[in-house]
């Protein structure tokens, strides 16, 4: 379970940087309102919430390291595939990105940050799994 905890915490690592160098105002790229006035587009917005997200998730991923109760990697996998779902949904359904495909979170970010989500759900399920198979620690 060392190496799923290591696992869930570089691709929570990853979760939190991707979007601060990927999202469009670091690309120098605002939206100007009417009056003048430049505002971040919404992909800033999800890349601050996933920075957000990471931070938990890399808990959960610490503590999966250090676990030895098969109850406890049981409900750490669980939690972790929700985060991992929630990883996905913030790009795509939740908050978004912009709708020009030729923007950088649009090629770099949303893709990263659905793939880094998918691969924390499955070492998740694996680690759920793995958890159902071993015998019950005593205390």
């Amino acid at each position: 379970m060392k190496v799923a905890g290591a696992a869930i915490i570089v691709l929570a690592i990853a979760l939190a940087v991707v979007p601060m160098f990927s999202d469009c105002q670091s690309a120098g790229r605002m939206l100007t309102l009417a009056d003048g006035r430049q505002i971040p587009m919404k992909c800033h917005w999800t890349g601050l919430a996933e920075l957000g997200l990471g931070l938990p998730l890399a808990a959960v991923g610490l503590m999966m390291t250090f676990s030895r109760r098969r109850e406890s990697r049981r409900v750490l996998g669980i939690t972790g595939m929700s985060l991992g779902a929630v990883a996905i949904m913030l790009p795509t359904v939740l908050i978004g990105v912009c709708m020009n495909p030729d923007m950088p979170c649009v090629s770099i970010m949303k893709p990263a940050e659905i793939l880094s989500g998918a691969l924390v759900m499955a070492v998740s399920l694996g680690v759920v799994v793995a958890a159902r198979g071993q015998e019950q620690d005593l205390i």
